[in-house]
């Protein structure tokens, strides 16, 4: 693999992190009350089913969009560390059309798809 552009990587990493930072700010915001909150005082059945699990969804994309930001955080590390771009399992280059389309991958396709199987 020929050198890495750094700064096509990180401009990719800033951008995807402020779009992440930005999908986590807004699913904070959605849902700040609690579920008696949200559903009134003519509440039913229903309605308490629905906010549940309108509020599980969005706690669980959250969590995603949090995982991911942390990844993003790691891979802006290793460009400051001059690490990136190195599969952590075995040390190869990780092709720059999977680092364009996942900037944060940590792994070579071989050792993800390995990781993926279990």
């Amino acid at each position: 693999m020929s050198a890495i552009d750094t700064g096509e990587f990180r401009s990719l990493l800033q951008t995807e992190r402020e779009r992440i930072a930005s999908a986590i700010e807004y699913l904070a915001s959605e849902s700040p009350g609690t579920t008696p909150d949200e559903l009134g005082p003519d509440n039913h059945v229903g309605d308490a089913a629905s906010v549940t699990f309108d509020r599980e969804l969005d706690e669980g994309l959250e969590e995603g969009a949090q995982q991911t930001l942390e990844q993003v955080d790691r891979a802006i590390a290793k460009l400051d560390a001059g690490t990136y771009g190195a599969c952590e399992r075995c040390g190869k280059p990780i092709a720059q059309e999977r680092l364009r389309a996942r900037p944060w991958a940590i792994l070579c396709i071989d050792d993800q798809r390995l990781a993926d199987r279990g």
